[in-house]
């Protein structure tokens, strides 16, 4: 036996056990979430009067969706009176126009509604939050990204909550407009299901700290001010705030059984750019304020859980780890015997594996309760895009170590809903050109061959494990590069597709 084998397979066992205790919190979450599920937030009282809310809906090149925002949030069922729209707009293309077009709309149909359109993109969405508080005329203010459409009834079934002084956010669960478009947002829209139904609500009814998502939730403006107001130092402002505001004590909840819906990225590289901004700015946060989380003196199992939680995307360093280790352990692992194989292999294979699939099955389950079996189908498929998922995010958790300062990209959203096919491949919307899908393809083919020897040499336990590999990086990097070889249509660019809801 090489001395080097025990090394190698030593190391394979540790990046494994890393993983496995990502996988066992999931475990833990499921065992919260069904633990609360009587725990039902309900409003402390009613508003006698309904109080001021400003809609801020801060946009940034999004001529596709604009005016079907635009047109959701004036059939909001509430007072006209006692509403104040902002259209936060800093748009450097033809959107500046739609969005001057649809304030002027609704301002002759009688609403409060104001165009700001910033010149300046310092400080991103953040710094457009930040600039159209100051002059919120609502103690509320309801945040819609441009590709969600609320319901009517979303401020009648949240404002209430805001009865209880100590509540500083309603976040609403999102829903999906899109989901059966493709395959793509199918994947995408079970991954949010997740974290959604399951992480938020367990962690909200637990008692734990959660975080605002960005979108399709109400602040309390005195809560955004106490907590030290916007800070764009980060690629998530929304999960900065959202520890800091709990830090200084102030309660949220969310809400599980309201959904607002929002277009899923129909393309591989806009969900890239999604998912490079979300890891890289959880990572941000995480140096930003964990050491506050630690020193202050919330309960240990709150701290436990943020970290848990701050630190999660490091698992995608580990799964680069396994991706370099898989090999080696394959041509040089130590002959311990079947039992000592199963005895080590087997828990790990359960938590870092076995967990995620009972965590997305339930979440299907409680979301989808007459087909959440149709679903079942797409898991292999679903920790397939997990795995080429890895180099992406993997390069954002690292940019993030390393200060790598990078602009908030925004994901191209192009009006799909409902199943209509729309012609986004040609629109001028794309996400930016790296090399990832190079090196995700170099890495389909280095699995590929691992596959085919595993197969050659009938070690078929290993041929199946080992499959979603190939797999998860032959569709990342060969989705991104077909949408790169597509024409552009110069008439997208100058005549925008205009999708109003009816």
């Amino acid at each position: 036996m090489d001395w080097t084998s025990p090394i190698w397979y030593a190391s394979y066992i540790l990046v494994l056990i890393g993983l496995a205790g990502f996988g066992s919190h999931r475990l833990l979450i499921l065992f919260l979430y069904f633990k609360h599920a009587s725990r039902r937030p309900r409003p402390a009282a009613r508003f006698g009067e309904p109080p001021w809310v400003t809609v801020q809906l801060p946009v940034f090149n999004e001529m596709h969706v604009v005016d079907r925002l635009l047109e959701a949030v004036a059939a909001l069922d509430y007072p006209q009176d006692r509403l104040q729209i902002q259209l936060l707009d800093d748009s450097t293309d033809e959107t500046v126009d739609i969005c001057r077009e649809g304030i002027a709309r609704l301002n002759r149909r009688g609403f409060d509604a104001e165009h700001i359109h910033r010149r300046d993109r310092t400080g991103f969405k953040a710094g457009a939050l930040e600039n159209g508080t100051r002059t919120a005329k609502g103690e509320y203010l309801l945040i819609l990204d441009a590709d969600f459409v609320p319901h009517p009834d979303m401020l009648r079934r949240t404002i209430d909550f805001f009865t209880d002084p100590q509540i500083g956010l309603i976040q609403t669960r999102w829903g999906h407009l899109n989901r059966s478009y493709n395959v793509l947002t199918r994947l995408q829209a079970m991954f949010l299901d997740g974290h959604l139904e399951l992480e938020q609500t367990a962690r909200n009814r637990s008692g734990r700290f959660f975080t605002f998502n960005g979108t399709a939730g109400i602040w309390r403006k005195s809560c955004i001010a106490d907590a030290g107001g916007w800070e764009h130092d980060t690629l998530t402002e929304d999960m900065d705030l959202s520890y800091r505001a709990q830090l200084k004590g102030w309660r949220f909840i969310f809400l599980n059984d309201v959904e607002t819906p929002a277009e899923l990225p129909v393309d591989m590289d806009g969900f890239k750019s999604q998912q490079h901004r979300w890891t890289k700015g959880s990572i941000q946060v995480c140096k930003k304020v964990l050491p506050a989380i630690w020193r202050s003196k919330t309960p240990l199992y709150i701290k436990l859980e943020a970290t848990t939680h701050l630190t999660s995307n490091f698992a995608y360093l580990l799964l680069i780890c396994l991706c370099f280790l898989i090999y080696p352990n394959q041509q040089w692992q130590p002959d311990f015997g079947p039992f000592t194989y199963y005895i080590i292999n087997i828990p790990i294979f359960f938590f870092s594996s076995i967990s995620v699939v009972l965590f997305y099955v339930v979440a299907q389950k409680a979301l989808r309760p007459g087909s959440w079996w149709r679903e079942l189908p797409y898991l292999p498929l679903l920790l397939a895009l997990g795995i080429g998922m890895s180099i992406n995010n993997a390069k954002a958790v690292l940019e993030a170590l390393f200060n790598h300062q990078s602009a908030f990209v925004r994901t191209p959203k192009y009006g799909i809903a409902h199943g209509r096919r729309h012609d986004w491949r040609k629109s001028s919307y794309r996400a930016m050109k790296t090399l990832t899908p190079a090196i995700e393809l170099l890495f389909g083919f280095f699995f590929l061959f691992i596959v085919v020897e595993a197969a050659m040499r009938a070690n078929w336990t290993s041929t199946i494990l080992l499959l979603p590999f190939p797999v998860g990086f032959f569709y990342t990097s060969l989705s991104s590069i077909a949408r790169m070889l597509t024409p552009q249509d110069a008439s997208l660019r100058k005549s925008p597709v205009r999708n109003r809801t009816p």
